[in-house]
């Protein structure tokens, strides 16, 4: 599926063709309520000390002659998130300690657990955004056939995707205080509720 998606996007970008541009993309954006989620460190897994994991539900309106992918790829990289993929999501327990990650849900439904052993098992479908703060750890427990994540990163920060075997945990927990919070939230850009919520930790 992602050679596919490499092609569709390079396509897309090329032509224009089921691609929004950045004021059509801003007319997509619905106020959505977010809800926070903590993880604490547990030893393995790091997680953030400090910012909570941020879901929106259906902050996004999928209109059918969009290709869903491209619209969160157009709204995320109009706020400074960029280097975006278009995938699913890992079925290991992995996180970053360089550099935050937003996950789009362009396609299907996805049972993710965040957080790590002691975390949280959300349920994620088609529209849903979830912001992870360096850290965090996820995994897919399972997926629908279609599922389809678009991926992207804050201009700061350097992508590394260490499991709780792999990282060193005092060094981990080190990288992860000095990332720095991104001006603006993928979503909602820079009123949005990251800015609020980030920035008064």
């Amino acid at each position: 599926m992602p050679m596919l998606e490499d092609v569709k996007k390079a396509v897309e970008k090329m032509t224009g063709f089921a691609r929004p541009d950045r004021g059509e993309t801003a007319g997509l954006v619905r106020m959505r309520k977010p809800n926070f989620f903590r993880f604490q460190d547990d030893g393995a897994t790091p997680n953030n000390p400090r910012l909570p994991l941020i879901l929106y539900r259906s902050p996004v309106r999928m209109r059918g002659d969009f290709d869903p992918a491209a619209i969160f790829e157009e709204l995320f990289a109009a706020n400074g998130w960029g280097d975006s993929w278009r995938d699913g999501i890992y079925d290991f327990l992995h996180f970053h300690t360089r550099t935050h990650e937003v996950l789009g849900i362009a396609r299907g439904t996805a049972r993710v657990e965040f957080g790590g052993a002691r975390g949280k098992v959300l349920e994620l479908k088609t529209g849903d955004v979830a912001i992870l703060p360096a850290g965090t750890g996820h995994r897919r427990q399972s997926g629908s056939r279609d599922l389809l994540v678009v991926g992207a990163y804050p201009a700061a920060g350097k992508y590394d995707q260490p499991t709780p075997g792999e990282a060193d945990h005092h060094k981990a927990i080190a990288a992860i205080a000095k990332v720095a919070v991104p001006p603006k939230d993928p979503v909602y850009g820079k009123g949005g509720p990251l800015n609020a919520h980030w920035r008064s930790h």
